[in-house]
């Protein structure tokens, strides 16, 4: 029976190192981690390493339930397959959630769905947030990170769309897109 940790933080500048020391102290024999963000599985690479990698008898570990799904279902799905391999499931943090008891079953059952919750509930406060701003005129939006008039001019240079993108390191869409009527003429 071994002990399989997965860590993972949502972006690059964050650190892993909290996780990996705190499932190592749990008895974690090996450690899959990642820095990637938690929607969707198809993008986490390591945590599918961690999944084939877990056999029968095996736990997988992890230090908070949202380190590995931000959805109900998907956690639902990701203990399922867990489980499908005969191995059990146990979160170090939130109350030591074990899969291996009854009640650690149902604890993480309903803390799931209070997770799932609190991101749905994060979300609305920051579209409200944005609509408020937008409504007192402070709310500009992410900056432009490519200038349409430099890609109207390379155009008018001759310039064909694809090499536009390629040379901007952008979707020819968006060269399409941003090529629109010269300004004025909308």
């Amino acid at each position: 029976m071994a002990l399989v940790g997965y860590a993972r933080v949502s972006s690059v500048g964050q650190s892993l190192e909290v996780q990996e020391t705190a499932l190592r102290d749990a008895g974690c024999t090996k450690i899959f981690a990642e820095k990637k963000s938690g929607k969707g599985r198809a993008g986490r690479p390591a945590l599918a390493d961690a999944l084939d990698w877990i056999r029968e008898g095996d736990t997988l570990v992890i230090t908070r339930l949202d380190r590995l799904a931000r959805s109900a279902g998907d956690l639902h799905n990701i203990i399922a397959q867990v489980h499908s391999k005969g191995a059990d499931f146990r979160v170090l943090q939130q109350g030591g959630i074990d899969t291996a008891t009854s009640t650690g079953k149902l604890l993480l059952g309903l803390l799931a769905v209070i997770a799932e919750f609190e991101t749905d509930i994060r979300a609305e406060r920051q579209r409200d947030g944005i609509e408020a701003a937008k409504a007192k005129g402070v709310y500009k939006g992410r900056p432009a990170t490519v200038d349409a008039k430099a890609i109207r001019a390379a155009l008018a240079a001759g310039e064909g769309p694809a090499s536009v993108a390629k040379r901007l390191g952008i979707a020819r869409s968006t060269v399409y897109r941003l090529a629109g009527p010269p300004d004025g003429e909308r």
